[in-house]
């Protein structure tokens, strides 16, 4: 048999370069307590009497940790070492700072760049443009986040949609070869301002209407890049192709455009598909298998948050968005077909009962009742008046579960940069210390360790960040502290916005973020462009 063609030829030297970089931050750095401060400055700050998580997922360790400027100088026993600040971690764990590879902030962050609700879960780095939409061109919107001075550092994916719909509308057909180069162009020249990948979300409009040949094309730019290929998968139910055709479409795009994916979200949506995990996680294995490198990011809740208009309307009717839908409802020819489509929509995702609107603050059954209308009628009523987010009770424990406890799978919100008093699903304010202390803590499905592994160089591997992630010497001070025994989330579906508990110190590029006295308001974090990471860029 012929021998998988893992890494193409142009870029075998560069991933060797890579994995040399990655080895030796972590063999030959781990553990140095003999090392001077070379330059006999006095330490910044010094971390001490904590318990170091380092982020590969090795078990902890005893350590001090002593910061210059923005980086990690030294690990080990600095009892009698000056520093400027000294911070007691006693009875905590020290970790590098978890990575959000999941967000939609683009917008948000450029409005509130302290991005308390994710620097108070620990984030310090969090990525958006997910699901195929993201702001654009990229080079100014980047701009526009540095002069935002945010306090953690930010990463954007181009999104497919975005890019189609500049070159397409919404036009459902395949691309003409004029357009598709036009799209590809576009993928090239944000990839060149600093993009770190593309993102589709191929459930969507007009996402949904492009077919692998022309995501393949687009995802081959990106591989010729470096970057990587994220995907809100077609299907992750039976909407349309089936959630395991979906997964297996992802992997294919992987395969034939040469590029390193990530699954984004990943889940069993709805009665139809649960209790599938296994058979997603066997395609998955079985693709790394044959030398397609994906991974997958999913948040530690049973429920889901969307658009209703993506949720219950069929996509096949939103060409030409709500008036188009509104111009072909009121053709009597296809308004029965819509109808049936939406009601197996609702179905498929557990009834009206399991669908709260956001905008109303309600149950779509409890809509339905008020109005006097059936749960159909209201869900247009609601889109007509201008939409709204929902919150779909869709997943089972089995299959979060099964799917938090493959080493295949990193931690992403699915959130946004948000204030208090927001309403939405609590993955903005609670993800990160959730999976800490319910699925940590409380339900033993993974170790401290594993568990920060899938939050710090899981996501920064996936990312190409090799001076992130892990805590070793010469590595970006990005630390979370926090107390093993009280680090919980405390946001519900009731009460969205509230904080967590237990995570006492975040430090962001070497600046003290968070402390006892809470949010230090530094705006510490960076915008980081892929064309500007030097160290071992990865194809796949």
């Amino acid at each position: 048999m012929k021998t998988p063609h893992i890494f193409t030829q142009r870029n075998k030297s560069l991933a060797l370069i890579g994995f040399v970089i990655l080895t030796a931050g972590l063999l030959l750095f781990p553990l140095d307590t003999s090392r001077a401060n070379e330059t006999g400055e006095k330490y910044d700050i010094i971390i001490e009497n904590g318990r170091i998580i380092d982020g590969t997922g090795n078990p902890w360790y005893y350590g001090d940790v002593g910061i210059i400027g923005d980086r990690i100088t030294r690990i080990g026993c600095l009892k009698d070492t000056p520093a400027k600040r000294r911070i007691d971690a006693s009875n905590k764990f020290i970790s590098p700072g978890f990575i959000d590879i999941h967000t939609h902030s683009d917008n948000v962050i450029l409005r509130i760049p302290s991005a308390d609700n994710s620097v108070k879960q620990g984030l310090t780095t969090i990525v958006g443009g997910n699901c195929g939409g993201s702001p654009f061109p990229v080079e100014d919107f980047l701009d526009n986040v540095e002069k935002a001075r945010p306090a953690v550092n930010y990463i954007l994916l181009a999104g497919h949609s975005t890019i189609r719909r500049r070159v397409m509308g919404g036009e459902n057909r395949p691309p003409e070869n004029r357009e598709l180069d036009m799209m590809k162009d576009l993928v090239d020249e944000s990839m060149r301002a600093g993009a770190f990948g593309l993102s589709t979300g191929l459930y969507y409009t007009p996402g949904f209407f492009a077919d692998i040949q022309e995501i393949t094309e687009l995802a081959k730019v990106v591989a010729h890049h470096g970057g990587v290929y994220v995907s809100h998968i077609r299907d992750e139910s039976d909407y349309n192709i089936g959630l395991l055709a979906a997964i297996r479409e992802a992997v294919d795009i992987g395969r034939l455009a040469d590029v390193r994916v990530q699954i984004s979200h990943i889940k069993c949506l709805g009665r139809p598909v649960w209790h599938k995990s296994a058979e997603v996680l066997d395609i998955i294995e079985q693709a790394r298998s044959s030398g397609v490198n994906v991974m997958f990011d999913q948040y530690p809740y049973t429920a889901s948050s969307t658009g209703l208009w993506g949720a219950v309307f069929p996509a096949w009717a939103q060409e030409g968005g709500t008036e188009g839908f509104f111009k072909r409802y009121e053709d009597t020819g296809e308004r029965q077909k819509i109808r049936n489509d939406m009601l197996a929509n609702i179905e498929r995702r557990g009834g009206p009962e399991t669908l709260y609107i956001i905008r109303e603050n309600a149950l779509l059954s409890e809509l339905a009742e008020k109005w006097e209308l059936d749960p159909v009628d209201a869900a247009i009523e609601i889109q007509r008046n201008g939409g709204s987010s929902v919150i779909s009770f869709n997943m089972t424990d089995h299959d979060l579960e099964n799917f938090m406890k493959s080493p295949y799978g990193m931690i992403g919100s699915d959130g946004s940069v948000s204030s208090p008093g927001s309403m939405g699903h609590p993955r903005s304010f609670g993800t990160f210390p959730r999976v800490l202390g319910v699925y940590v803590r409380e339900r033993n499905i993974l170790s401290w360790e594993e568990a920060v592994r899938k939050m710090t160089s899981a996501p920064a591997t996936q990312l190409g960040l090799f001076d992130r992630g892990i805590i070793r010497t010469g590595m970006f001070a990005d630390i979370v502290i926090f107390d093993p025994e009280r680090v919980t989330d405390r946001a519900t579906y009731e009460n969205p916005s509230l904080y967590p508990e237990g995570i006492h110190w975040v430090l962001v590029n070497g600046k003290i973020a968070i402390d006892e006295n809470g949010h230090s308001g530094v705006p510490a974090g960076r915008v980081l462009r892929h064309n500007e990471i030097s160290a071992g860029r990865l194809n796949r």
